[in-house]
């Protein structure tokens, strides 16, 4: 269907030169990087094997579009910046994501995605979760000799009158509470959860399904379950500690805990009203609580600074001294919390706007599939550099959305990327290792 010419937009000016400015600039995409992504993908064949898994209803003998090139069409564009379906009215028509699609023409309406997207359901999601831990057992080419299993919790604000969807009193709005699970920088489980439950619920399940699949690979790697106060729970420990698995996690402090320190805090008082400097100091003991079936030993951090008293705990069955182990593995765990920010905000997992459990519980997922893509690029394109540290909003900022003009015809796609762009070598340098490993 012929688009109607449109009027020039005009513009200030140059030496004489008048400036103007149209819509006809033919085949030409905004998003060169993504020939980046496809590579990624084609090396980790993480799509191919996650659109295998989407329930697909259809006649095979009316289908146009299959689900490789909607599941690929879909995260693609959440790896641009392109969030809304409806978006997807014009991206269905962009060449360059056609060609990473695998399609030769045009891509799926946002009524098509959103049917696709409607098929979720439990047995999707639990696929495509165990799909994540195959795609993370695989980057190993031998076994680790130790494992950290970061789980945390965090709000997804909902957007109406969604199914599931609670007011939850720590984040103060109705939300959704997704359970999150992280092995350094990979994610291993994205399992969306209503707020009005223990931040904790399902995360026992999920602990004992990894500890499973990774000791089938990897028996003799050490494990090691790190989380916030909200996941400590003493049944949840003690089948860590009778199945050989290790353990760091906050704990709440009480009446208890404070009155048993209390020589510490007031230690920490005076030598900062003496010195005006932040004070610190950590101790080894042990806690039993009367639910317990024993005592378990417990980390105690007392730190007094200008804004007052700071008292925090941690239990733990792991040997060392208290600083290696609140200090070195702990507090490490801010950097899963810096992951789900990144997810969430750099590529939409919060866009759970369904009406429906499932369909958002595959955004969910959705969002995570576009985080391991992302990942896989540092990973595997991007080792050795500055940019491997980047996050993704940067990468796609600097990477991966560039200019490009594109050439279809029957022998070929040739991708021209602007000749000024300053990102080309790192560009080169990530097709590089990216063919490498791939070949």
């Amino acid at each position: 269907m012929a688009k109607c010419k449109t009027k020039q937009l005009e513009f200030a000016s140059c030496q004489n030169l008048k400036v103007q400015a149209d819509f006809h600039g033919g085949e030409v995409s905004s998003d060169g990087g993504l020939l980046l992504i496809r590579e990624v993908e084609r090396r980790l064949n993480l799509l191919k094997r996650a659109s295998e898994i989407l329930p697909d209803p259809r006649n095979p003998e009316l289908i146009t579009h299959t689900r490789y090139s909607q599941i690929c069409q879909r995260v693609f564009s959440l790896v641009q910046g392109y969030e809304d379906l409806n978006d997807h009215q014009s991206l269905r028509n962009d060449t360059l994501l056609q060609t990473v699609a695998g399609q030769k023409d045009i891509l799926s309406s946002p009524s098509t995605l959103c049917r696709m997207e409607a098929q979720g359901n439990r047995h999707c999601a639990k696929a495509l979760n165990e799909l994540l831990v195959e795609v993370f057992i695989e980057s190993y080419t031998q076994a680790p000799e130790e494992l950290i299993l970061d789980f945390d919790a965090t709000d997804d604000p909902v957007h109406g009158q969604q199914e599931g969807s609670f007011f939850h009193g720590y984040y103060g709005h109705y939300c959704f509470l997704p359970l999150y699970v992280f092995c350094e920088s990979q994610p291993l489980c994205a399992w969306l959860r209503p707020a009005n439950t223990d931040p904790a619920r399902g995360s026992w399940a999920v602990l004992k399904m990894l500890v499973s699949r990774l000791r089938q690979v990897w028996p003799q790697t050490k494990i090691i379950f790190r989380a916030d106060s909200g996941f400590c729970r003493w049944r949840m420990l003690r089948w860590c500690e009778n199945n050989g698995v290790k353990y760091v996690v906050g704990f709440a402090r009480n009446a208890r805990t404070k009155a048993a320190n209390q020589d510490l805090l007031e230690k920490a008082a005076t030598q900062h009203q003496a010195t005006g400097e932040k004070q610190r100091h950590l101790r080894a003991g042990t806690y039993q609580a009367k639910s317990w079936d024993r005592p378990r030993n417990l980390i105690t951090k007392v730190e007094h600074n200008e804004h007052g008293p700071n008292l925090r705990h941690v239990l733990s069955n792991l040997e060392g001294t208290p600083e290696e182990i609140y200090d070195e593995i702990y507090c490490a765990r801010g950097d899963m919390e810096n992951r789900i920010k990144e997810q969430q905000m750099g590529l939409f997992a919060d866009r759970t706007s369904c009406q429906r459990w499932w369909p958002n519980q595959l955004r969910l997922l959705e969002s995570t599939l576009a985080y391991v893509l992302v990942d896989g690029l540092r990973r595997l394109g991007l080792k050795g550099t500055d940019w491997a540290s980047k996050q993704v909003t940067t990468l796609r900022c600097q990477l991966l959305k560039v200019g490009a003009v594109l050439i279809r015809n029957t022998r070929r796609v040739l991708v021209h990327i602007a000749s000024s762009w300053p990102g080309e070598e790192i560009y080169r340098h990530a097709h590089q290792r990216l063919r490498q490993s791939s070949e």
